[in-house]
């Protein structure tokens, strides 16, 4: 009997398909490998995900092709994809292509190949060019030979040179693979390791103790920003590589990337591999198959580095662990972090997270010691926490008779750092210039013609841009509705900060970092490197730069808008807002000059912003956990968030409805359901939007229920629907 193999083709099916192998090809069907197979009246590619003896199928067509090589995808990553699939409600072919990077699954993409010259003969009897000399004569320096490109460049010679001397058997010219280096421009200074504080040894032991006994499988370092988490890890790896084992860390926000990648190289070198969404699809591609190929056993990424085929991983961390970049937009829309305590539990291997400000989620899991908690209490060197002012603006604007961007406290302050040659960062979570265009007389605000918000003012191309469908319009001359010429900017975003900090300090170097001025390639790296350097006094950031940078010259954070986000129709406003103000405040005062924040407020007295301002983040847990047990809301409960968007409202309530009470029979008496409802933002890119959220101790259960009645539930045509698990956005 021929052998059977059942294939996941890439198309979003969510089921398999027996086929037959022929015997030329039994050698290299395996499990995880890449086929062709015939699909109706054409071939598509897909993955061997099981072997059989038999089929319940009569007339089983054959495979076409297997890939050479070993297979793409691990047994235990597949196991991965499966799970995902099942807990995520995604189809498994969504799953494959989410732990497969693309440059890698895409066909005909392959290494790059660059040609490389080798002396072969003794040439004292043949008459020579000087070029061919000057070839041969440099040749017998580099016993492992050049590459033609650069041995052309170095000795200005033409490649009609290089062609004589190989028709005379005097060099050899053969193809070989060229290694896309996404260090290759990047100096790195080796580093030692350092002494560790008390509380930092007494963390190491607790990991390390889990590296060689799985015991606690999850261990949850819970620092104070400028604790010394990352010499932790760094230690830990170390002790990892000495059993032979691999090593996975995760960074939420690409802005964190260069500064890891420089302490994880500096310490490990070469055996370190890095994967995000900044990488060339060519440097994605040999990134990966370096790790495949065990050349590179420490991998630092974004969140799809958790998929890294990792050689005998022996530890997994999540730096930042709380943060929502962990996850995913699209199906399946999985947390990175709760996808890497998963991976840890397949693989036999620990996995460590660190924040300074854990999840409600994390900390729950500590207190049904589901996890292990290490406590870092102090900073290194027992260094001050830096000193936290409030500054109440409702005050600041009647003191000063108008609504001021900046306090009088906080311009005092930047004076003072840039007297002494001290640097300053000031956040707000909000791009652009202004948050949106406002008639002074008809109270017209422009807005989105597809989305249900404003448009964003960017100042410097003077365009107004919607931040949700990409939409970019010009800004018009006079008000549309009522024809007056005169606009108001309402709202700020950094563009505004930007420009109003080059009037109060026109003797500083200002730079601005947010995803408007990031899009090139090592934007990220350039900028970082200025400001370490002393080229930038004033660093004028989003998130990007609220966390994980250090910089030992910061002396003063200022926050703009300290309770922007409490603004948010969600239900972890307080949450979020509290470890953003905790997050930035912690860049200041990091080396040996202490630090000082001005938080400027609205809601002076909320308790997020109080908590944040006076270190109280026991207190802030005990009232917000309290608050989450009312609602059953996580972590007493998943949530699962569904989506149904179409052009016409009606019919996307009416069939959400529908979908909402046979989905309310098919689940246990004690799920709570709310909606279906018009979602916070009713339209996106011209679709209306209906939700429906679900609240339930077993997400599984939930994810069943979806996935069993997506199979018989018609929706309406011009209607789609999107499931998320464990949903960290409501909007």
């Amino acid at each position: 009997m021929s052998a059977i193999v059942k294939i996941a083709v890439d198309l979003s099916l969510d089921r398999e398909f027996d086929y037959l192998v022929p015997d030329s090809l039994v050698p290299r069907a395996r499990i995880g490998a890449r086929v062709i197979v015939p699909f109706g009246h054409s071939s598509r590619s897909g993955y061997i995900v099981g072997l059989a003896d038999r089929s319940a199928y009569a007339n089983l067509k054959s495979v076409i092709s297997v890939a050479e090589g070993d297979p793409l995808l691990d047994a235990d990553i597949l196991k991965l994809a499966e799970w995902m699939a099942d807990y995520y409600c995604s189809t498994r072919e969504q799953a494959i292509r989410t732990v497969l990077p693309g440059a890698v699954r895409k066909t005909g993409r392959g290494f790059k190949e660059m040609l490389r010259i080798r002396l072969v003969a003794n040439h004292a009897e043949t008459k020579l060019t000087d070029a061919q000399s000057r070839i041969l004569a440099r040749l017998k320096e580099l016993p492992d030979g050049e590459l033609v490109r650069d041995l052309l460049k170095q000795l200005n010679v033409g490649a009609s040179s290089v062609k004589s001397l190989e028709k005379k058997g005097l060099v050899s010219v053969t193809r070989e693979a060229s290694m896309r280096d996404p260090f290759a421009d990047l100096a790195i200074v080796p580093t030692e390791p350092l002494k560790l504080t008390c509380e930092q040894d007494a963390a190491l032991a607790v990991i390390r103790k889990s590296i060689e006994s799985l015991s606690p499988p999850v261990v949850l370092v819970h620092g104070v920003t400028g604790s010394g988490k990352t010499e932790i890890y760094l230690q830990a790896i170390a002790f990892c590589l000495s059993l032979g084992k691999g090593a996975i860390t995760l960074v939420p926000e690409i802005s964190l990337t260069p500064q890891a990648i420089e302490r994880f190289r500096g310490r490990f070198g070469d055996k370190v591999a890095v994967l995000h969404s900044h990488l060339s699809d060519g440097e994605r591609h040999d990134e990966w198959h370096r790790i495949k190929r065990g050349e590179a056993s420490i991998v630092v990424g974004a969140r799809s580095a958790i998929f890294a085929p990792v050689r005998n991983p022996g530890l997994i961390m999540v730096d930042e662990e709380h943060d929502a970049s962990y996850k995913q937009d699209e199906a399946p829309r999985y947390n990175a972090r709760d996808v890497a305590v998963m991976r840890g539990r397949m693989a036999g291997c620990p996995v460590v997270l660190g924040s300074a400000t854990p999840s409600l989620e994390s900390r729950n899991n500590v207190r049904l010691e589901k996890y292990a908690a290490v406590v870092l209490e102090h900073r290194v060197d027992h260094r001050r926490m830096p000193d936290i002012r409030i500054v109440d603006m409702r005050m600041d604007a009647e003191r000063e008779g108008r609504v001021n961007i900046f306090s009088r406290e906080l311009i005092d302050a930047v004076r003072l750092r840039l007297e002494r040659a001290e640097q300053t960062m000031l956040f707000l979570n909000r791009r652009g210039y202004a948050s949106a265009l406002v008639c002074p007389k008809c109270g017209n605000v422009e807005n989105c013609d597809n989305c249900s918000v404003s448009l964003t003012y960017h100042r410097q191309t003077e365009d107004m841009k919607c931040h949700l469908c990409g939409t970019i319009s010009r800004v018009p001359p006079r008000c549309p509705k009522c024809g007056d010429p005169a606009f108001k900017y309402a709202g700020m975003g950094t563009q505004r900060i930007e420009i109003v900090a080059e009037k109060l300090f026109p003797t500083a170097a200002i730079r601005r970092m947010d995803s408007d001025v990031t899009g090139p390639k090592h934007s990220h790296r350039t900028i970082l490197g200025d400001f370490k350097t002393g080229k930038i006094d004033i660093l004028i950031g989003t998130q990007m730069i609220s966390k994980g940078l250090d910089f030992p010259n910061v002396t003063l954070i200022g926050v703009i808008a300290a309770d922007m986000s409490l603004y948010m129709p969600d239900f972890r406003a307080g949450e979020r807002t509290y470890q953003l103000l905790t997050q930035v405040s912690g860049r200041a005062g990091r080396g040996e000059i202490p630090g000082e924040v001005i938080v400027q407020t609205y809601t002076p007295f909320h308790p997020a912003v109080q908590a944040a301002c006076h270190g109280d983040a026991v207190r802030f847990y005990e009232q917000e956990i309290e608050s989450r047990r009312e609602l059953n809301y996580p972590p007493f409960a998943h949530l699962v968030c569904i989506v149904a968007k179409g052009m016409q409202e009606d019919l996307v309530m009416c069939s959400l409805k529908t979908f909402a009470g046979k989905l309310r029979s098919m689940l246990p008496g004690e799920t709570v359901f709310k909606g279906p409802a018009p979602a916070p933002i009713a339209r996106i890119k011209g679709m209306y939007r209906g939700q429906l959220l679900v609240c339930l101790r077993s997400a599984v259960t939930v994810s069943r229920a979806l996935k069993e009645l997506s199979k018989t539930f018609k929706w309406p045509p011009k209607v789609s629907c999107s499931f998320d698990v464990d949903a960290l956005s409501l909007l």
